[in-house]
C-alpha cells in the first residue's frame, strides 16, 4: 500500500535545508522534462526524480504542460557552462545589445538585472524592470528580448486573466514579464497594482477568495515576490509604486541598421543557451551573493536605497555603481519636484525660517502666516490665513498641530520632521532665503485669483 509519502509532487524548483539546489530542465526538441541537481560539494547531477530523506518525492512537471508547450513559461534544457561572472554579463549584454536598442546606461542595468534575477530570492527587497513609451517606441521587443534570458520567465499582458497569473507566480516564482501594463479601463487593473505592489519585498503575499469544495470560505495567500519587467505607456498615479521602477524612457528614434525589424528565429536559440549559462551562474552563486551595505547612495530616501541596494551588490564595477546612483539622485530629485505644489513649499520655507528663529519654542501656525504675508507683494498680503497654513501643515506636509495658550502651534517634538521634509525637498539651507523665493512665486501666482485682479 502506497504512503502518502511517496505521492510524487510536481517541482518547479526547491533549495533543501542543506543547501542542494534544485531546478525544472524542459528539453522542447526531446519533449522532456527533468531535474537539474547541485548538492552541497557543488557536484550537479540531472535525475527525473529526487526523493527526500523525509519520504516527499520530488518530479519534475509534465513535459506536454500547456505552460511549456507554448513557451509562456521559458525554462533552462540544461547546465550550460558560463566562465566567470565578467564573462557571462559580457554574453549578456551582446545578447541585449544584438535585439533591442537601449540607452548605454540602462543596457547595463538590464544586464545587471537578468543576473539579479537569477538570484533574486537571496534578497529580501527587488526593484522592477520597466520600459515605458508609446506603441511602436521597441518597448515590446525589449521585453520579449530582456525577459527570455531572465530567470523562469512567464510572459503575460495587461489584457490577460489574473487569475492564472496569480497561480503561475506562486508556483513557478519566476520573473513576471508583463506588457500593457497601464490598460485603462480593465477590472484587472485593481489586481495587477497589487501584485506590483506587493511582489517587491518578501513576505508580503497577496490574499485572494477561494473556496474549498465544501463551498466553505477559504482564502489563499498567492506568493507574487520576484523579478518583475514590465512595458506601459504612461505611468501608474500611485507614487508608491512609481518607486519600485528603474526606467527606461523608449522614444521614436531610426533603429539601429544592425537590428532586425522582426524578431529573429536566432532569438530563440540564443537565449536558450543562455539560460543554460545562467542555471549554471545560479548554482554557483546562489549562497554566495547578498546585500552589500557599503553600497548605499548618499543623498537619495530609504526607499530608493532599498530598491536599488539589491542590484547596486551585484555590480562589479565602481564606475557603473557612481552612474546609476548619480541617475537615481536626479530622478528623485525630479518626482520630489514635480510632486511638491508650490503652496506646500511656500509653507515649509516659512516653517524652517520659524525654526530657526527660535530653535527651542513651539511653531506658532499664525506666526508661519504673517511671515509669508510679510514677504507678499503688498495687496496680496491677506492672501495666506493661519486657517489655510493649518490646513496645509496638516494635510500636504503631514506635520502636527496642537492648541497652545489658545493658538494653534507644530510642537517643539517635531523638529526632526521638519528637518528631514526640508531636505527632502531640497529647500536652500538659508531659511530666510528660502522663505522670499517661495512666498513671491506662490503670491504672484495667486494675484490672478484675487478681487479685482
Amino acid at each position: 500500500m502506497k504512503t502518502d509519502k511517496a505521492v510524487p509532487t510536481p517541482t518547479i524548483s526547491r533549495i533543501l535545508p542543506d543547501g542542494t539546489m534544485i531546478e525544472i530542465l524542459y528539453d522542447a526538441d526531446q519533449a522532456i522534462t527533468s531535474l537539474a541537481v547541485r548538492n552541497p560539494a557543488g557536484e550537479i547531477s540531472i535525475e527525473a526524480q529526487v526523493v527526500l530523506p523525509t519520504g516527499e518525492r520530488l518530479v519534475p512537471y509534465a513535459p506536454a504542460n500547456n505552460l511549456l508547450t507554448s513557451g509562456c513559461v521559458l525554462l533552462p534544457s540544461g547546465v550550460g557552462e558560463f566562465g566567470d561572472k565578467a564573462q557571462l554579463l559580457e554574453q549578456v549584454r551582446a545578447f541585449i545589445h544584438r535585439y533591442v536598442d537601449l540607452s548605454p546606461l540602462y543596457a547595463e542595468i538590464a544586464a545587471h538585472y537578468v543576473l539579479l534575477s537569477w538570484v533574486h530570492d537571496a534578497f529580501n527587497e527587488l526593484p522592477y524592470l520597466r520600459f515605458r513609451g508609446d506603441f511602436g517606441t521597441g518597448k515590446t521587443r525589449a521585453l520579449l528580448a530582456v525577459g527570455s534570458i531572465s530567470y523562469k520567465p512567464f510572459f503575460a499582458s495587461g489584457a490577460s486573466t489574473v487569475s492564472p497569473i496569480f497561480h503561475i507566480l506562486d508556483a513557478f516564482e519566476g520573473t513576471l514579464v508583463l506588457d500593457e501594463a497601464d490598460l485603462r479601463f480593465s477590472d484587472a487593473t485593481a489586481d495587477l497594482s497589487k501584485i506590483l505592489n506587493n511582489g517587491n519585498m518578501k513576505g508580503l503575499p497577496v490574499l485572494r477568495t477561494m473556496t474549498n469544495r465544501y463551498r466553505e470560505l477559504n482564502p489563499q495567500a498567492f506568493k507574487v515576490f520576484g523579478p518583475k519587467i514590465v512595458g506601459m505607456r504612461e505611468s501608474f498615479a500611485d507614487d508608491a509604486l512609481e518607486s519600485r521602477f528603474l526606467t527606461e524612457n523608449t522614444i521614436r528614434r531610426t533603429l539601429r541598421p544592425d537590428i532586425s525589424i522582426h524578431v529573429p528565429d536566432a532569438m530563440k536559440s540564443d537565449a536558450q543557451t543562455l539560460r543554460n549559462s545562467l542555471l549554471a551562474w545560479r548554482f554557483a552563486a546562489r549562497h554566495t551573493v547578498g546585500i552589500d551595505p557599503d553600497r548605499l547612495i548618499a543623498g537619495v530616501s530609504h526607499r530608493s536605497n532599498q530598491i536599488a541596494l539589491p542590484l547596486l551588490s551585484l555590480i562589479d564595477d565602481g564606475a557603473l555603481r557612481d552612474r546609476i546612483a548619480a541617475e537615481l539622485v536626479a530622478e528623485e530629485a525630479r518626482v520630489f519636484s514635480e510632486r511638491a505644489s508650490p503652496p506646500d513649499i511656500t509653507v515649509l520655507a516659512a516653517i524652517k525660517e520659524a525654526a530657526a528663529v527660535s530653535p527651542t519654542a513651539h511653531i506658532a501656525v499664525a506666526d508661519i502666516a504673517r511671515r509669508i504675508s510679510s514677504k507678499s507683494l503688498g495687496s496680496f498680503e491677506n492672501s495666506i490665513t493661519p486657517k489655510t497654513v493649518g490646513s496645509i501643515v496638516r494635510t500636504k506636509l503631514r506635520l502636527p498641530t496642537v492648541k497652545s495658550n489658545g493658538v494653534y502651534v507644530i510642537p517643539n517634538t517635531a523638529r526632526p520632521a521638519i528637518t528631514a521634509l526640508a531636505a527632502r525637498y531640497g529647500l536652500s539651507s538659508d531659511a530666510t532665503d528660502a522663505t522670499d523665493a517661495a512666498a513671491r512665486g506662490f503670491l504672484a501666482r495667486s494675484a490672478k485669483y484675487a478681487p479685482g485682479a
